[in-house]
């Protein structure tokens, strides 16, 4: 009778997660179509077909216009947001475990807001876009170096000492982006640097999608390959080193890895909140807190939640409204549902 009871739970276990799987991996894919059907110029399912059809069989004879929506307009900033999504959902889900803190996002280090400074001193300066993408880049990549340098000059707890030096450079950073804010010119200047650090994907465009999925695909492989010793990691430095596990090459690896991808996402995306706070959590309830589960369950999670929310950003009002204002208004009171029904619970 008991055994027979254990198999039942161990059918029905089984069948949960691959109903969770399977709607977590179609999930992405059923928006990614949909999206192409979203906009001020309407499409059809069939002028999409055929549009994306026609740059295999050139024969086919589809409009310039579907063409240059489909391909030029509408292509790059989808894939835009799935590797944003993705970036920032599985940074916070690697973060949390990396420094068993649940109330850690991937800007706990200063990326964004070294990533700010970059892009708003670029916009001052320059004013070209691609420039302005790789000076946000570097100076994400900047923040976290000085974060990373003074947190391990803390001897007593070098995990603690990054988060808090974390927190120091993202005001150092973020006090220098409000400097920069008052020096820009405030006809032209200052509005692209507000609209910027608001978080949009509407002005991106193929070239630019191509650069920063280099970074993002690179250090979302690594972290999906060392996903089972996130695992270790999250027990405690002692018991990862008995089990022969070098916790501070790890933790650089895994530091190294979200500061790369985080980065390449706030460039081409601006700063768009609470993405990677909200989704890990989501992830875990769907499917545990075992990271060989969770990261693929985040990346499939974070890519569909800000594909949708960008499709709702471009149509819910005349104007576009910036990405990262929706996704604060969602996952603000999401989380707080979460906290108030005792998820908070994270292992």
């Amino acid at each position: 009778m008991i055994e027979s009871i254990k198999g039942k739970l161990s059918i029905d276990g089984s069948t949960r997660r691959w109903s969770v799987n399977t709607i977590l991996i179609l999930l992405p894919i059923f928006i990614f179509f949909l999206s192409f059907l979203i906009g001020r110029y309407p499409l059809t399912p069939v002028e999409v077909v055929m549009t994306i059809l026609a740059k295999v069989f050139p024969s086919l004879q589809v409009s310039a216009t579907a063409t240059t929506i489909v391909w030029d307009i509408r292509l790059p900033r989808i894939v835009a947001a799935i590797l944003v999504g993705a970036a920032l959902s599985v940074a916070g889900a690697a973060f949390q475990g990396t420094f068993k803190n649940p109330l850690v996002s991937p800007d706990i280090l200063g990326v964004s807001a070294g990533s700010g400074f970059g892009a708003a001193i670029a916009i001052i300066l320059i004013g070209i876009p691609l420039v302005t993408q790789a000076s946000a880049f570097v100076w994400g990549l900047v923040a976290v170096t000085l974060t990373y340098i003074i947190g391990r000059s803390i001897k007593s707890s070098q995990i603690l000492g990054m988060v808090l030096s974390g927190m120091a450079i993202g005001s150092l950073f973020g006090a220098l982006v409000s400097l920069c804010k008052y020096m820009a010119d405030p006809y032209e200047k200052l509005p692209q640097i507000v609209y910027w650090l608001m978080g949009s994907i509407s002005a991106v465009d193929n070239n630019e999608v191509f650069i920063a999925s280099i970074p993002i695909i690179l250090g979302i492989t690594i972290l999906f390959i060392l996903r089972w010793r996130l695992n270790i990691l999250a027990m405690g430095d002692e018991e990862a080193q008995s089990l022969g596990l070098e916790t501070g090459k790890l933790r650089f690896i895994i530091i190294c890895c979200c500061t790369l991808i985080t980065a390449a996402a706030v460039s081409i995306s601006g700063i768009i909140g609470w993405v990677g706070l909200v989704i890990p959590h989501i992830s875990r309830i769907l499917v545990g807190p075992d990271h060989k589960n969770l990261l693929p369950a985040t990346i499939c999670l974070g890519a569909a939640f800000l594909l949708l929310v960008d499709n709702i950003s471009r149509t819910i009002l005349i104007t576009e409204v910036p990405i990262g204002i929706l996704t604060a208004l969602i996952g603000a009171p999401f989380f707080l549902y979460l906290l108030r029904k005792g998820h908070g619970r994270w292992v």
